[in-house]
């Protein structure tokens, strides 16, 4: 990266923030689960905008809102005022999809709820942008929640500093969706091993009782059905059962 004092501070910024993105970009593996995408947006993110003292992410889902990741810990509580009023700049963010600079000393105000919390932590300046998930077309895009940055500096974050946040956003899109991929695969191979598991106690249970009564593999599984509707129970369980109980005899 140039440092020299003759490059302009809105270009060292930039300079500051492509390497950011890049480490954010190799660091992040494909298999890494969505918690630690979020918390590594937050570190990256905190490194590379200028002011930043703590990052958040919120995120929006049938829980509603929530804090997934954070930097610091002390932020949880302005987070939770916003949250508990159903107001303030990081769901502003997300609802409008708009960024949002909140300074405490000049918004007052509009959010008093989130003034106090804000002061007891010594957070003069917040800035939220929206986090979207990238789909075919703008309008499509999917809401995830937003992107906080906060500082102890009141005149902390300008336009440029959105700009800036919107390219975190844009990495952060694509790292979420490998997570997502991520955690969808483990899902389906879970479901895989579960499906084989069954199977083979199923099989295991139909070899008992062909052996003990002496009928077909197709009668054996009509009779562990049967027991199934019977007992209102799932056909591996019944067949698990079985098995564990010739063991035991």
């Amino acid at each position: 990266m140039n440092t020299s004092p003759d490059r302009p501070e809105p270009l060292l910024r930039m300079d500051e923030v492509a390497a950011a993105l890049e480490g954010l970009r190799t660091d992040i593996a494909e298999e890494e689960p969505l918690p630690a995408v979020l918390r590594r947006l937050a570190e990256t993110a905190v490194k590379g905008i200028a002011d930043a003292d703590a990052v958040s992410v919120t995120l929006l889902d049938e829980h509603g809102p929530h804090t997934a990741a954070t930097t610091e810990e002390f932020i949880l509580g302005i987070d939770r005022d916003q949250y508990e009023a159903d107001r303030g700049p990081a769901l502003h963010a997300a609802h409008t999809r708009h960024a949002v600079r909140f300074a405490v000393r000049d918004d007052a105000r509009q959010w008093p709820e989130l003034v106090s919390s804000a002061r007891r932590s010594g957070i003069h300046a917040c800035l939220s942008v929206p986090l979207l998930l990238d789909a075919a077309s703008e309008s499509d895009d999917e809401l995830l929640g937003a992107l906080n940055v906060y500082s102890r500096t009141a005149s902390a974050f300008d336009p440029f500093d959105e700009r800036l946040m919107q390219l975190f956003t844009s990495a952060a899109s694509a790292a979420i969706s490998n997570a997502r991929r991520w955690h969808h695969a483990r899902q389906r191979v879970r479901h895989l091993e579960t499906a084989l598991t069954s199977r083979a106690e199923i099989d295991q249970a139909k070899g008992v009782l062909m052996a003990v009564h002496g009928i077909t593999a197709d009668e054996a599984f009509a009779r562990l059905v049967e027991q199934s509707q019977r007992q209102n129970i799932k056909l591996r369980e019944v067949a698990r059962e079985l098995v564990n109980s010739v063991r035991r005899r």
